[in-house]
């Protein structure tokens, strides 16, 4: 986990998985599931800020690495 992560809201960690081409496919409970046409899944908690530690699971599902997700933000 890098050091630069920390809590974001997740309506920014969303528009980061759209802008790479995740597309929202369904909820379950309170966690959206994104699609990539490649086949790659990640599934956000919406509870209003995402985590430190839930974000870099969420870039892995993602295929991100944090650099990148911090150029996209």
């Amino acid at each position: 986990m890098s050091p630069a992560l920390s809590d974001v809201p997740v309506r920014k960690v969303v528009r980061v998985l759209e802008s790479v081409g995740f597309e929202y496919n369904r909820t379950k409970g309170s966690h959206a599931v994104y699609r990539h046409e490649d086949g790659r899944i990640a599934v956000v908690p919406m509870h209003g800020t995402v985590k430190r530690g839930t974000l870099a699971s969420i870039l892995r599902q993602a295929g991100l690495s944090p650099d990148e997700f911090l150029g996209l933000l």
